[in-house]
């Protein structure tokens, strides 16, 4: 049977408390993501617990406050560590915050997996860490899909200003979606020009107020790509304010819950879905055969889908049922 334990992290200080408190298991997983107060982990947290229920073992799972707490987030996995699980999948807030534990870890001979992508292959390298498995979504191709959409909508031969927020700066994920992105726009609609690229921090209002600023200098604005769905909801909630909605094509990443429910009310344009869900119920399955010795791909792609108003209404994509 699995067991579940999740935490809200209201703070660094509790999550220490309970994770002592708790006993140990001898066949325990470790689950490490960033915050469950964002949806996108939310629904990843689901798929864990799926996950866990198929492959019939326990876990452990925390978070810390904000997506934005490496220092939290480090410190919460040195003491996941003295519970010496035999795997711990961790979705690192950037490429370098967690390299001391998950060294200390492959040390103790636990099995390690980079979930959603956030670790740098060349980083690791160069800090001989050997993770077990990366699992995620594409996300350079995340971008492209992006990119693909927003030409769909305005044409190849479509002219105009664009602009893209950014994750956190440093965040190998945000930074492969925004490139993604770049890159196949300008080679599918060479007359939509990026006119400013900016980290939005994966924060809402933060996305708002530079999305206000570009739009105060550039009242044309044809698109916004966001690296994450909150950061394009709160881009949207600026463009909506101006009295825009109907200009400007709004693209975000994630497909999470609040994303979802915003394309279908015909606000938010569209979402590149990363299907989380999917994406925490592989990464339980998979780990578990790897615990048993057996050979799992060093890079496992969960597949992604473009969420718009006209594809949820139809019903017919088979990956519609892990939208969460």
């Amino acid at each position: 049977m699995s067991k579940t334990v999740k935490y809200s992290t209201a703070g660094l200080a509790t999550l220490a408390a309970v994770a002592v408190s708790v006993p140990a298991h001898a066949e325990e997983y470790g689950i490490l993501m960033k915050t469950l107060a964002n949806p996108f982990w939310g629904a990843m947290g689901e798929g864990v617990e799926e996950g866990a229920k198929n492959a019939g073992v326990e876990y452990y799972l925390q978070a810390v406050e904000s997506d934005q707490a490496a220092e939290s987030q480090l410190n919460v996995c040195n003491t996941m560590l003295e519970r010496k699980p035999v795997a711990m999948i961790t979705a690192a807030i950037n490429s370098t915050n967690l390299l001391p534990c998950l060294k200390k870890a492959q040390d103790q001979g636990i099995k390690v997996v980079d979930l959603d992508g956030n670790l740098d292959p060349e980083i690791l390298a160069a800090e001989s860490i050997d993770i077990t498995f990366s699992i995620g979504s594409d996300n350079v191709k995340a971008g492209a899909q992006g990119a693909e959409f927003m030409v769909s909508q305005l044409g190849a031969d479509a002219q105009g200003p664009v602009l893209v927020i950014e994750g956190l700066s440093g965040n190998i994920t945000g930074q492969k979606r925004a490139t993604g992105f770049a890159d196949a726009l300008k080679e599918l609609a060479p007359g939509l020009e990026i006119v400013a690229s900016l980290p939005g921090d994966w924060d809402r209002g933060k996305a708002a107020n530079i999305t206000n600023d570009i739009l105060t200098r550039n009242p044309d604005l044809k698109g916004i790509f966001a690296a994450n769905d909150g950061m394009a909801l709160g881009a949207m909630e600026s463009v909506f304010a101006a009295g825009k909605g109907d200009d400007v094509i709004i693209i975000g990443v994630d497909g999470n819950s609040d994303a979802v429910k915003s394309i279908k009310s015909g606000r938010l344009t569209a979402s590149v879905a990363q299907l989380p869900y999917l994406v925490g119920k592989q990464a339980l399955e998979n780990v578990k055969m790897a615990v048993e010795g057996n050979d799992v791909e060093k890079q496992v792609i969960v597949p992604t889908l473009v969420l718009t108003q006209e594809v949820m209404e139809a019903g017919s994509e088979p990956m519609l049922e892990f939208v969460k």
